[in-house]
């Protein structure tokens, strides 16, 4: 049975939090302070982490980035009181996969879960290139040349997608349907937010692999020479 890490020092929250995702089949493994979540990462397998970004000892934000250094590539949903866009770029560019905004409904948080830990065994050996940029699904790598390209699991399925659809407009919608699973429950926002992380991501490697915007569409990726 998969097991899902929980990072919440609000008691009332943790136990709902962990009764909920118990009730989809889970099981669950409770921490309340930044460092005891970086020891259970270190030590455990876990198919998800949902975190809590108020955290004693560490934030959110620096444990997702401490475990994105080690080269993990464990699927992070973070959990805030905040909804600032700031916030939600931080969260991302920290090497977080997805970011929720308290009050939240369960089952949207379940079905971003199910969308987090979701994986195609067909194509775990495949291996995607484009220009100068390789996605390598076994490992859940990117490369821009020989340079690494440090990608969120939901980063990579989202280039992944783009560049297996060179120059075919994706909409918001079907993007949202690919990575997360469903349109239904969440923010579309959220897909201009990880387009602009891989943006800068990609430009900071001086890829000939970029991102267009189709005002009123969606997004295609291209390769410029």
């Amino acid at each position: 049975m998969k097991s899902i890490l929980i990072a919440e020092d609000d008691e009332h929250m943790a136990d709902a939090l962990e009764r909920g995702i118990r009730a989809e089949g889970y099981d669950t493994v409770v921490v309340g302070n930044g460092m005891d979540t970086l020891i259970q990462v270190a030590t455990e397998h876990f198919a998800a982490a949902v975190i809590d970004v108020m955290l004693p000892s560490m934030s959110g934000f620096e444990i997702c980035r401490r475990v994105r250094e080690t080269g993990s590539t464990l699927p992070i949903l973070l959990l805030t009181a905040r909804d600032a866009v700031q916030d939600r770029v931080s969260g991302l560019d920290a090497g977080a996969d997805d970011y929720l905004t308290k009050p939240f409904s369960f089952p949207e948080l379940a079905a971003r879960l199910r969308a987090l830990i979701r994986r195609d065994p067909a194509e775990q050996w495949a291996k995607t290139t484009a220009g100068d940029l390789t996605l390598d699904s076994q490992s859940r790598r990117g490369f821009v040349g020989e340079q690494p390209l440090s990608l969120s699991p939901n980063e990579f399925m989202l280039l992944r997608g783009l560049v297996n659809h060179l120059g075919v407009p994706s909409t918001r919608q079907q993007i949202l349907e690919e990575v997360w699973g469903t349109a239904t429950h969440i923010d579309p926002n959220i897909v201009e937010q990880y387009i602009s992380a891989l943006r800068k991501k990609l430009a900071s490697r001086g890829s000939t692999v970029s991102i267009v915007t189709v005002r009123g569409v969606g997004y295609f990726a291209t390769v410029v020479e």
